[in-house]
């Protein structure tokens, strides 16, 4: 039984030596690129929730126009 959990802890220091190594490859965005994202996924958002809202409005306007 030791046997087994020595090869577990053996093959779970490996897992963890790799994902270390793989960390070490990503390249991480500078704060400017991140906010400049940030920004334009939050007005995108915006922009379509209105015209969501705005669609909205008119199949609710066109609905009690027929009933």
């Amino acid at each position: 039984m030791s046997e087994a959990a020595s090869i577990e802890k053996k093959e779970k220091k490996s897992w963890f030596k790799g994902l270390k190594a793989e960390f070490k490859k990503i390249i991480w965005p500078d704060k400017k690129s991140v906010a400049r994202q940030t920004t334009t996924v939050v007005i995108i958002s915006v922009i379509l929730g209105i015209l969501i809202k705005f669609i909205d409005m008119l199949v609710q306007y066109g609905f009690s126009f027929i009933f």
